[in-house]
């Protein structure tokens, strides 16, 4: 069988939701207080999205991106230094200042040694500020599932049911015994613009959640796949009149300080 798409991912599919991608980068930034000494990492960085944002909030620190895709980090601009790595096994040459992960470490398994690791990696006063979207119940997530199910039966069984995302409280009562934490959740209402094909949440899931289906998924496959998933979708989030779509988004934050 061959795949639609190869399996890095795919920067100007990503892209093209960048002001709805980056407005919970934002808000998670502005409850970064004093940092020590060191340097700001964008754990993640993707193709830079929060870059320019993350230098004008730190503008004498040097500012590192670490991902694990070659051509997102090829399309990433404004750091001192770019580095690709596997997050769950980086390990950073300097404490840093500041980790910063923005919608990246819900694709990573057990938080609860994670997240403990990462907060290991600071100095006195450095702080891991972490955004994350828990939306796998929300029916553009649950759909997903459905479909894949319903017209795969046998092919997507070892795909977890569930991202490993928890409530902000579980994240609070991990890492408190470290140090401060501030922990919340938002829910966004996105408004989606109209799209010339499909249905426009499956215009922002495609390049993120849908991703893994349509890699192990030939084109008739895919495209049977989408046109079923359109379907549900337009159910589940029926148009607005100018063809675009609401699509309630939650994200779950924290905030932590090393003591």
């Amino acid at each position: 069988m061959t795949a639609t798409a190869n399996k890095d991912w795919n920067p100007g599919a990503y892209a093209k939701f960048r002001g709805l991608r980056l407005r919970p980068a934002l808000d998670l930034m502005a409850q970064v207080g004093t940092l020590p000494p060191g340097p700001v990492v964008d754990l993640g960085c993707g193709d830079g999205a929060a870059a320019a944002a993350l230098r004008a909030a730190f503008p004498e620190r040097a500012l590192i991106g670490i991902d694990n895709s070659p051509a997102m980090l090829k399309a990433a601009q404004g750091y001192d230094a770019l580095h690709l790595a596997d997050i769950a096994a980086w390990q950073p040459e300097t404490p840093p200042a500041l980790i910063f992960s923005n919608a990246v470490l819900q694709w990573l398994s057990d938080h609860a040694r994670l997240m403990p690791h990462l907060a290991g990696m600071l100095p006195k006063g450095g702080v891991l500020a972490v955004q994350m979207p828990r939306q796998t119940q929300a029916p553009s997530h649950r759909l997903l599932r459905d479909t894949a199910a319903a017209l795969f039966p046998e092919r997507f069984g070892d795909l977890p049911e569930r991202q490993a995302v928890a409530k902000p409280e579980d994240y609070w009562r991990l890492l408190s015994p470290l140090g401060n934490v501030l922990a919340w959740e938002t829910t966004y209402v996105q408004q989606l613009g109209p799209v010339t094909e499909g249905h426009p949440v499956r215009a922002f899931t495609e390049s993120t959640a849908m991703r893994p289906y349509l890699e192990r998924l030939d084109r008739p496959e895919a495209s049977a796949f989408r046109a079923a998933y359109d379907a549900a979708l337009a159910r589940a989030y029926p148009l607005l009149p100018d063809g675009g779509a609401l699509l309630p988004f939650r994200r779950v934050f924290f905030v932590f300080v090393k003591e």
